[in-house]
This record gives C-alpha cells, structure tokens and sequence, in this order.
C-alpha cells in the first residue's frame, strides 16, 4: 500500500470515472486501474463497483475512503512541515495550575518568536488535568507546586502517569488580598487573623482529594470558602467580598493590576509546614522542544528576578 494508491483512490471516488481521474492526476488510465487492482489484491477487498457509466464506492470502498483521506492529509501536513518546500508551524503548549508568573513567562515566550507562523496554546486548569495533559502530550510542559504534604501523592501520581518533576523555585507562603483589604496592611497575617474573612480556592472538581489542592494548608478547618474556576473571579472576589488565598508570593502586576498585595503568612505553632516548591513537570525521556526550552528560560528568568528581591510567587 503507497500514498500514491490512497490518492488515486480519493481521486477516483471524487471523480466516479477511472478515466477523468487519469486526466486530473496526469497518468496513463491503464496504470491507475493497475495500481487500484493491486491495491484491492493487497487489502482483500473490492474498492470501487466498475460499470459502464462509471465507477461507484462498495460498501468495503466507502469503509476505507475515509482511513485514506486521513492518511493521504497526514502526509501532506508532514511534507508542509518538512518537505523541501516546507515550512513548519513552531507548536508549544503548557498546562498550569493559576499561576501569573507563568502566564507572563508565556507572553515573553510569544513576545521574543521570531518565526512567521506558530500555534501555541496555554492552560490554567486544575492539578489532575496539568499532570493528564503533559502525560497525554497535549502540553509539553506543566507548572504546579510540591510540599511537605503533597510530595509523596502527587509523586506518585506523576510516576503512575510517566512524568518527572524539575524544581524551580522554593516559596514561603503568602496571603494574597486586596489593597484595601482589613488586614491588607499588616506586616504578616495568621491563621486566627483570617478567619473573618472567605478564603477563595479553586475548584479540582468532584471527587478530588486535599493533594491536589492547589492552596497551601488545604486541610485546615477553613469557617468560609468559596469555590472557584478560574483567577479572575477569584480576583473579583477578592474586591467583593474580601476574601483571600495562600499563594507563593510572585504575583505579576502587568496581568493582575496593581490592586492587589500579598502579605507573608504567620505560620501557627505546630502547623504543617508552608514552603511551597515550585516547579515544572514534563514526560519522562522526553527531549524538550527549543521552543519549550525557551518558554523554560523566560520562566527562570522571572522567577528569578523575583527571588534575587526576595519576593515569592503567587497562587
């Protein structure tokens, strides 16, 4: 079976004629009805029904057409990629818990490209879906975060899916508030101080345990919480009605506005640890893409910015 066989067989059906799909693909009639013998002899089925008013599908051709059409498309993206005349769509993707940081690592990413044509794509979605998109290879590359609670799940969770974690950045815990918050002036904030107030945490949808909660603290016995799906409602909550989430600390004022603070958490005695270890999953023996090894070095870039002026990151 050759790609030229599965053009001919999309050009016949098109055409319903062995002789007007001769002329449209510029060969001698006799060498197309030869190929599509062949091509029926290695199959074991019978493509086209032959009659004197031309030529119709069987109910076999009709099955195959489409795997043809597919396989023939297939080829011809990967010839618009590399063939000789080619040129190739640079494609990246990125998956992450809400992260600003990594957001903004993005937009320098598609900032600095200097090619013609890209297709690039960037996810804040919940935990289990930033592991199932880097081990389903819909993203290259995935943010989210490991600490003392969650190391030894999440671990799991990454072998079980065939990926690896790479450290990035080690973060205390921070409250994230509105400027005009109560407590937005405090020079830290505890557990006790934040108990008036809603803690917003996004949603990791039914059925999800606390290791894939992508707040620190995630055990603790919070009065009032609210549920959220993505970081610009929990943004405009935070303005409503003064709530506030643990974060890591780096928080990017070009994409969140500059009406936000974060204020260093106070741990309580005896409280679970709160650093927070940021990084990067990608698939295990997996060779990363020079488009995913810069996305990596705008985000170390900005993190490490951050981290010279001891400011931490963000939820």
């Amino acid at each position: 079976m050759t790609i030229q066989q599965l053009n001919y067989v999309i050009h016949i059906a098109e055409c319903g004629s062995f002789n007007r799909a001769a002329e449209k693909l510029f060969v001698a009639q006799p060498s197309l009805t030869g190929a599509i013998k062949d091509l029926e002899r290695e199959t074991g089925i019978t493509i086209f029904n032959r009659t004197g008013k031309g030529v119709t599908l069987t109910a076999e051709g009709a099955e195959f057409l489409p795997y043809a059409r597919s396989v023939y498309d297939q080829f011809q993206n990967l010839l618009d990629a590399y063939g000789k005349n080619g040129v190739r769509k640079q494609k990246f993707a990125v998956s992450m818990q809400h992260y600003s940081f990594a957001v903004k690592a993005f937009v320098e990413l598609t900032r600095a490209f200097d090619v013609g044509e890209y297709e690039f794509a960037v996810r804040e979605t919940r935990t289990k879906d930033v592991i199932a998109d880097v081990a389903a290879a819909r993203s290259e590359i995935g943010i989210l975060y490991l600490n003392d609670f969650n190391r030894k799940a999440l671990l799991k969770l990454f072998n079980d899916n065939n990926v690896q974690f790479q450290h990035l950045i080690d973060c205390a815990a921070y409250v994230y508030l509105w400027k005009h918050h109560p407590l937005a002036n405090n020079s830290s904030v505890s557990f006790h101080d934040l108990l008036p107030y809603p803690c917003l945490s996004f949603e990791q949808g039914e059925g999800s345990n606390f290791y894939l909660a992508e707040e620190i603290l995630s055990t603790n016995e919070y009065p009032r919480i609210i549920k959220c799906c993505d970081r610009a409602t929990v943004l405009n909550l935070m303005v409503g009605v003064n709530g506030y989430t643990l974060c890591s600390g780096i928080i990017c004022e070009e994409l969140n506005g500059g009406d936000y603070v974060v204020i260093p958490y106070q741990d309580e005695k005896n409280a679970p640890d709160s650093t927070m270890e940021l990084g990067m999953i990608t698939r295990k023996n997996h060779i990363i893409s020079a488009v995913g090894e810069r996305y990596i070095s705008e985000l170390k870039k900005y993190l490490g910015i951050h981290e010279s002026a001891r400011i931490q990151p963000e939820p």
